[in-house]
């Protein structure tokens, strides 16, 4: 009786293994990220958000909808180079999966944000990094300096200065394309794009050669922010994996 017991154990062991490996066989081999980062819009918070919870205009917080609450964010501004340390103040909060994140109007202010295109890399930090401490004490020190200035000063001092960044911001081009996935095979790349065309109108899809073992899947470019939503909410349909705006590719 022990013996068939052990025959059993055996065979179910080798069967289940054997389908494991049938399983994995059929996933997609999309390339690994490390740690999370996303390139994209912000929503930049103000009061007409009537379907948000306030979010402080003073305050360095943003809401996100996959990172944890209290987690620790460098957020950039690739136009400029500018960045901050930010905190997540929510992850339940419901806002159009296009923009990355919400952000207080602080955020986007210190940042120098294009309002009307508030594209920006978001970067999720260790709270233990070294880096993290050593922001956030300088920040706290530059905002002192600020609070105890002259706000009208420093309101005239930083629009003489900054006018004629904000004017080459404006009218550069708009030419942004959604990133889809990083792919170890072109082959693969190619079935995803098949999938899209499929199950979607898009039609206007590409795959990057970026080295011999990653293939890059896009959709765009597009000219417009609105064609750009329009078509980010088709693909979001699908439920990618962190799906993101590129800039100029």
């Amino acid at each position: 009786m022990n013996y068939r017991l052990i025959i059993f154990l055996i065979l179910s062991f080798f069967l289940i293994g054997c389908q494991q490996t049938s399983d994995k066989s059929k996933k997609i081999e999309i390339l690994p990220i490390n740690k999370y980062s996303n390139s994209g819009f912000a929503l930049i918070y103000d009061n007409n958000l009537t379907n948000l919870k306030k979010l402080d205009d003073r305050s360095l917080d943003i809401y996100h909808k996959s990172l944890k609450k209290k987690s620790i964010v460098k957020i950039i501004n690739p136009a400029n180079g500018k960045y901050l340390i930010a905190n997540v103040k929510s992850n339940k909060m419901k806002f159009s999966n296009f923009y990355n994140s919400v952000l207080s109007l602080r955020i986007a202010e210190e940042l120098e944000l294009n309002f009307d295109e508030p594209f920006i890399n978001l970067i999720l930090l260790s709270k233990n990094s070294t880096f993290v401490a050593k922001k956030a004490k300088m920040f706290e020190e530059e905002r002192s300096v600020a609070e105890k200035a002259p706000v009208d000063g420093i309101q005239i001092n930083d629009l003489n200065n900054k006018k004629p960044k904000k004017k080459i911001v404006k009218n550069k081009k708009f030419l942004y394309s959604i990133k889809i996935a990083d792919f170890y095979y072109e082959d693969t790349a190619v079935t995803i794009i098949k999938r899209i065309k499929k199950e979607t109108s898009l039609n206007n899809l590409r795959i990057i050669e970026l080295s011999k073992s990653k293939y890059r899947v896009l959709i765009g470019p597009f000219n417009d922010i609105k064609s750009l939503k329009e078509s980010f909410e088709k693909i979001d349909f699908l439920n990618f994996e962190n799906l993101e705006i590129l800039k100029n590719v």
